[in-house]
């Protein structure tokens, strides 16, 4: 059943949780907060199948398990998705092994398609043609004020490289109100979401109850649900930048979320919901 405080809502709670005790909350970037980088599938996907076939025409099988990677690595490092694309393409054995690239290549291959559009946005954020709450997932800088005038710690943790997450959370107007900002290095050892989550409690001596964890990746969801956070799965259409994605939602079920919601546009009810508030 539906708690009281979120009846007649457009979020739903698949578990019940406890609430009421949040101390600090994680949050991804891409598509949890920011839509600067909308439409990365899109772009990867072709880089990958081109990697796979070579000279060779795709099949829709390859094109599909092309697809079901990315929707399956959503969310972590870059890098770690090019080294399942490696692996994907020894294993389909299309491409002479001299011209395999290692990840890093086929990374830099990705990430110089990805930030043409991106600069594109960027600039025109710059120069005022267009606005910041444009390129932001619907209520998520207010979401973010509420949860810090409630005496939440706030932290980015991103399978976005580090100097970029930075920047563009600072492009967006958000970067003030994060008390860290954590994205991809180098290699996993030196970081990676779950890393981060388990050096954070360690440190603060924290009970899972007392963190949240809000992201649009099923990485992430699966990482907090791990170690006993609550999770809010944020479902958005990227596109629209506010509403549900359908299969983002289930994707986002299956690993584990919490509370589901399109976006933060009814964050009134979320808030009272989360801290035993009454009257929101």
């Amino acid at each position: 059943m539906q708690p009281a405080a979120l009846q007649g809502h457009d979020i739903e709670v698949v578990r019940p949780v406890k609430t009421g005790r949040f101390k600090h909350a994680l949050f991804d970037f891409d598509g949890t907060i920011s839509l600067l980088r909308e439409g990365w599938q899109r772009i990867m996907a072709p880089v990958c199948v081109e990697a796979v076939c070579g000279s060779n025409a795709p099949t829709p099988e390859m094109v599909q398990a092309v697809e079901r990677m990315i929707d399956e690595t959503t969310g972590i490092q870059t890098i770690l998705q090019m080294e399942r694309l490696v692996e994907m393409v020894r294993e389909h054995g299309l491409v002479p092994d001299d011209e395999i690239l290692d990840p890093y290549g086929y990374k830099d291959i990705y990430n110089d398609k990805l930030m043409e559009p991106v600069n594109e946005r960027i600039a025109q954020i710059q120069s005022g043609a267009r606005s910041q709450d444009e390129f932001l997932v619907r209520g998520a800088v207010a979401f973010l004020k509420a949860l810090h005038a409630r005496g939440l710690t706030l932290y980015i943790f991103s399978g976005t490289d580090r100097h970029d997450v930075r920047n563009e959370a600072a492009i967006l107007g958000v970067a003030d109100l994060f008390d860290e900002i954590w994205g991809a290095l180098r290699t996993v050892e030196e970081y990676s979401k779950e890393k981060v989550l388990q050096e954070l409690m360690a440190a603060h001596s924290l009970e899972g109850e007392q963190v949240l964890i809000i992201g649009d990746g099923p990485v992430e969801i699966r990482n907090g649900h791990d170690h006993g956070c609550v999770t809010i799965g944020i479902a958005s259409d990227e596109v629209a930048g506010h509403g549900w994605d359908g299969a983002k939602r289930e994707r986002l079920r299956n690993a584990g979320a919490d509370i589901l919601a399109p976006d933060f546009s009814e964050q009134d009810a979320l808030l009272a919901f989360l801290f035993n508030e009454s009257g929101a």
